[in-house]
C-alpha cells in the first residue's frame, strides 16, 4: 500500500468514527458566513474584537500544549485561527486537534492581534463542513504563501483541482483570465456590439485553415463538424442586419499540442459594417488598453523571453503608446530574412528562395504558404512590443478583400506582442463572385491534399448574394491573449481544463 493510500484509509476510518458519533460531515447544507481572511486583514481596526464567521481550508497547525494555532485558507487569502482548550473545551478541542490538513471548516470567533503582531480569530467553536480524504501536497512553504504543490507538471493540469488548492499563483492567473473576459465584454457592450451565440454543430466547419472534429447526429442521421471559428455566421447577422456582433465561444481544431496550441479553445469574434482595416486597429488598440489595466492594473506590463544566447530576460509591453508600428509583411520578410518581394513572385523563385535561406520546400505548394512561412521564421521572433503586420498573401486569406494596390496580396493584419500572434483581422470579402472564386481555388487545394484548406459553403455564398455590407472583422484567442498578459509559460496556464490524453 502506498503512502497515499494508508493515509485515506486512516481518513477514511476517522470518517466512520464521526459517522458513528452522529457527526457526519456531509449532511451540512450551509454555512454563515460573515467576513473573508482578506477582509479581516484589511479592515483589523473596524473589526478587532468583533465576532466574525469565515469559513475555508485547514492548511498548517501548530500545537503547544492547551493552546493551537492554525491556518485557515479562503478564496480570498490566509488567515491564523487561534484555539485554546479552554475556551473549546477537552472534547471539542482533542476533536479540533484530530483534525486533517485540507479539512474544509467553519470557524466562529473575535479578531484580534498576537503578541507577535499577527492578525488572527480567537476560536469560539468551528464545525467540519467536510472531511478531505486524500493528502494535500502541502509543506512548510505553503505557510509564507507558497506551496510544494505538484512537481509532476501533467498532473498539475490534470488534477486542476488540487493545483488551484495548493498554487496560489495559478489560482491567480486564472482569476486574471476571467477578468480580461469580464473587460472584452464590457469594451464591446460600451462600444454598442451585441452579443450573439451561433451554431456549434456545422455542416461545413470554414471561417480558418483548419481540420475539425467529426461527430454524428443520431435523430438527423447526419454526420456534422465542430466548429472551427465563429466568423460565417456572424457575417450571415451582418447581412441580416446586426452592424455589430460579436461572440465569445469555444472553437475546436483537430491540431497538434504545444505551449501555444490547444485543440479546443476560446476565440472572441466581431464584425462591424461600414468600417476598414484600419478602424479596427484602433478598436484593438483600445480593447487591449482596457484589457490589460483590467487584468493587471496597468496599461504596462512584463513579459519574458530568451535572447539569441539562450538567456532569458525580461521586457516592459506597453499597450498605451499609439498608434503601435505598422508593419507589410514582405517588408519584414526583406528585413529579416534577406529575401527580396521579387524573389516571391512565382513559386519556382519562392522555393528557390526558402532553400537559401535554409527551409526545405518540398511541401510547400504555394507561393502564399512561402510567404507565411517566412514570416513566422523570421520576423515574428522579433516582434515583441506592439505591431500590426499588414498585406497577407491571397492564397493564405480566402476570407480578405484584395489589396487595391497589389492583388495578390490582401486587406488583412496581425497583431503580435511578445512574439504571440494575438489576433487576426480582415477587411472582409463582400462581392460574392471573389468569395466563390476563393473557395473553388481552396477546394482544389484541398483535392491537391491540403486538408486544412476551406470548404465550399454554398449558403454562405447565398447569403453574400444578397448583399454584405463594407465589414470590418476581428478574431482573438482568448487564451493566448491571457497567456501573455499574464506572462504564463504554457497556454495550458490559463486554460482550466486544458485537454489531456486519457490517463490510464
Amino acid at each position: 500500500m502506498s503512502e497515499e493510500q494508508e493515509i485515506r484509509a486512516q481518513r477514511l476510518a476517522k470518517l466512520d468514527a464521526l459517522r458513528s458519533q452522529g457527526r457526519d460531515p456531509y449532511t451540512l447544507e450551509k454555512y454563515d458566513v460573515t467576513h473573508h481572511s482578506a477582509d479581516i486583514h484589511a479592515n483589523f481596526e473596524t473589526l478587532e474584537n468583533q465576532t466574525v464567521s469565515l469559513a475555508g481550508r485547514l492548511t498548517s497547525m501548530r500545537g503547544k500544549g492547551k493552546v493551537t494555532f492554525a491556518d485557515l485558507r479562503d478564496e480570498t487569502g490566509r488567515i491564523q485561527l487561534f484555539v485554546k482548550f479552554d475556551e473549546l473545551g477537552e472534547a471539542a478541542y482533542d476533536q479540533f486537534k484530530d483534525l486533517d490538513l485540507g479539512d474544509i471548516l467553519g470557524v466562529r470567533g473575535y479578531v484580534f492581534r498576537t503578541k507577535t503582531g499577527e492578525v488572527s480569530i480567537h476560536a469560539s467553536e468551528y464545525t467540519l463542513l467536510a472531511k478531505c480524504l486524500r493528502p494535500l501536497p502541502l509543506g512548510k512553504e505553503y505557510e509564507g504563501g507558497h506551496a510544494y504543490g505538484l512537481t509532476d507538471v501533467e498532473q498539475r493540469y490534470r488534477m486542476r483541482y488540487v493545483d488551484l488548492l495548493v498554487t496560489p499563483d495559478a489560482r491567480e492567473v486564472l482569476r486574471k483570465r476571467s477578468l480580461l473576459l469580464q473587460a472584452i465584454r464590457r469594451f464591446l457592450d460600451d462600444k454598442g456590439f451585441l452579443e450573439v451565440e451561433t451554431p456549434v454543430l456545422q455542416v461545413e466547419a470554414g471561417g480558418a485553415a483548419a481540420r475539425p472534429f467529426k461527430t454524428h447526429h443520431n435523430a438527423l442521421d447526419t454526420d456534422f463538424k465542430l466548429r472551427i471559428s465563429l466568423e460565417l455566421f456572424l457575417k450571415r447577422l451582418v447581412v441580416g442586419g446586426f452592424d455589430k456582433v460579436y461572440e465569445i465561444g469555444r472553437v475546436f481544431r483537430n491540431e497538434g499540442v504545444s505551449t501555444r496550441h490547444n485543440p479546443e479553445f476560446t476565440l472572441l469574434e466581431l464584425y462591424q459594417a461600414y468600417v476598414n482595416l484600419e478602424d479596427i486597429m484602433d478598436l484593438v488598440e483600445e480593447m487591449y488598453v482596457a484589457s490589460c489595466i483590467a487584468v493587471n492594473g496597468s496599461s504596462r506590463f512584463t513579459v519574458r523571453k530568451k535572447t539569441a544566447d539562450g538567456e532569458t530576460v525580461e521586457e516592459e509591453i506597453d499597450f498605451s503608446q499609439r498608434p503601435w508600428k505598422r508593419l507589410r509583411m514582405l517588408d519584414a520578410i526583406e528585413q529579416y530574412a534577406g529575401v527580396k518581394p521579387e524573389e516571391l513572385t512565382t513559386l519556382h523563385s519562392a522555393r528557390a528562395a526558402l532553400e537559401r535561406v535554409g527551409i526545405p520546400s518540398d511541401k510547400e505548394n504555394t507561393v502564399g504558404g512561402i510567404i507565411e512561412k517566412l514570416h513566422e521564421r523570421f520576423t515574428q521572433p522579433h516582434l515583441v512590443q506592439p505591431t500590426f503586420v499588414t498585406d497577407f498573401p491571397l492564397e493564405t486569406s480566402p476570407l480578405a478583400k484584395k489589396h487595391p494596390d497589389n492583388p495578390i496580396l490582401t486587406r488583412r493584419f496581425e497583431v503580435y506582442v511578445a512574439t504571440q500572434e494575438l489576433g487576426n483581422a480582415f477587411s472582409e470579402i463582400n462581392d460574392p463572385i471573389d468569395q466563390r472564386e476563393r473557395f473553388e481555388n481552396q477546394v482544389e487545394q484541398r483535392a491537391a491534399g491540403d486538408e486544412e484548406a476551406h470548404p465550399m459553403d454554398e449558403d454562405f455564398l447565398r447569403a453574400l448574394e444578397y448583399g454584405m455590407p463594407p465589414t470590418g472583422g476581428l478574431g482573438i484567442g482568448i487564451d493566448r491573449l491571457a497567456m501573455v498578459l499574464c506572462n504564463a509559460p504554457s497556454i495550458r496556464d490559463v486554460i482550466l481544463f486544458p485537454l489531456l490524453r486519457p490517463e490510464k
